[in-house]
């Protein structure tokens, strides 16, 4: 390919991402604010009008900051390709420490570092504007450095032997690199999610036994009736960073754990816990979770592959206008624009996303009452403030839960 002509369809998918971006989040704006005063049909009675309006007030505001964010993420795309930032980095780099390993670690530190710099002001505003001004954040200052650190220290420890593995495969395994790297990579995933619920997570948040007997009693009967074995019910302090509440099942094989936001715990009734605890072992009965970590390894193999392809091909790093090319610089430069050109494709996967939330629902409706669920998942909406009245196609786009009345008129038959 010409590398001009790489440049031109570029620049036409970073139009084409960024344009449909804005569009659908302006759409979503005008759908909130024109349904601000009304609330919906199906929540009438349940949701308060005052409850109704905070969350599309709030739902404006993230969109609000969210509109500047994709302008601010495209014109650093292109500063970065295009504009000779990347090349110029990657060139100061090379004149100090040569073009080996080290030279690649320092090239993703230095992108890493710049993008979380430019990203730092929406990401503080986003939580002690946006999130304090809704009574949302609990945050404070050295609760925020501290997960900074420790979030930095993790990278480094787990990211960065990582990075030095894939560049090490890049490099010795001649054309099929790719697919030893995708072991790497695939091996690594599944250690993360096996060490999170006992290593990393306990390094942010503290996890009690959960001590409410009466609910332990109605949790143990419910796992029974749906097989779930898991190593222990857990209560998570997510109170010290936010309001929001959530339950979860998280780890691998034996170190599957339950988890409950204390916050949940405060805001539901047993019955309600239950039937949200039976939604997400419904992802576990109908293998979610197996099925979505089968998708991301097939997806991050096909696009290694597609890396393989390109990355010795000159028009690749010139229609980019990055200078000289090499192992680092296209894992990196790869990384950058390949959502440009997935962003398009976006509702495919969220299509499957609520595809399964219907049928964790469905099942949960199976095991308890589905008016438990229904009540749970208003009380839910009511008190994160989640829109009751989102745009369709944002929806579509960027949701992987499929809208609120759209749950509950599915689970209203049931």
């Amino acid at each position: 390919m010409n590398p001009n002509h790489f440049t031109v369809v570029f620049l036409a998918a970073l139009a084409l991402s960024t344009g449909l971006r804005l569009w659908l989040d302006l759409r979503h704006l005008r759908h909130v604010r024109a349904h601000r005063e009304q609330v919906p049909a199906d929540f009438f009675g349940r949701i308060e009008l005052v409850d109704h309006r905070k969350a599309a007030d709030y739902t404006a505001a993230k969109v609000r900051i969210g509109l500047a964010e994709i302008v601010v993420d495209a014109l650093v795309l292109l500063a970065l390709t295009l504009g000779g930032v990347l090349g110029w980095i990657d060139q100061a780099l090379r004149d100090g420490l040569g073009s080996g390993y080290l030279h690649g670690l320092a090239l993703f530190a230095c992108a890493g570092l710049l993008g979380f710099v430019i990203g730092l002001p929406a990401s503080l505003y986003r939580t002690f504007v946006i999130e304090a001004r809704f009574g949302f954040n609990k945050l404070t200052w050295p609760l925020w450095l501290a997960d900074l650190a420790k979030g930095a220290a993790l990278t480094v420890l787990i990211g960065g032997p990582l990075l030095l593995a894939v560049l090490w495969l890049m490099d010795a395994m001649g054309k099929n690199w790719w697919f030893y790297v995708w072991l790497v990579w695939l091996a690594t995933n599944l250690l993360i999610l096996f060490l999170y619920p006992t290593v990393i997570a306990p390094l942010f948040n503290k996890f009690t036994p959960l001590e409410d007997a009466a609910l332990k009693q109605r949790i143990e009967a419910l796992l029974a009736r749906c097989g779930f074995a898991s190593s222990g019910l857990f209560v998570m302090d997510g109170s010290k960073r936010s309001a929001h509440g959530n339950a979860y099942f998280t780890g691998f094989g034996r170190s599957k754990r339950i988890v409950f936001f204390d916050t949940l715990l405060e805001k539901l009734a047993p019955q309600e816990i239950e039937a949200v605890l039976a939604h997400e072992l419904g992802h576990f009965r109908h293998r979610h979770v197996i099925k979505r970590i089968a998708l991301s390894a097939a997806l991050s193999l096909a696009f290694l592959w597609l890396l393989g392809q390109i990355i010795d091909q000159p028009w690749f790093f010139d229609g980019l206008k990055v200078g000289a090319g090499g192992t680092a610089m296209g894992l990196l430069l790869f990384s950058m624009v390949l959502p440009v050109f997935l962003f398009p494709l976006a509702p495919l996967t969220s299509s499957l996303s609520r595809k399964h939330e219907f049928e964790a629902d469905a099942y949960a409706a199976q095991q308890t009452a589905a008016g438990d669920l229904i009540t749970a998942l208003v009380k839910l909406y009511r008190d994160n403030a989640a829109t009751l009245t989102p745009d369709p196609l944002h929806s579509l786009f960027h949701d992987s839960h499929p809208p609120a009345s759209q749950r509950i008129a599915r689970l209203k038959p049931l």
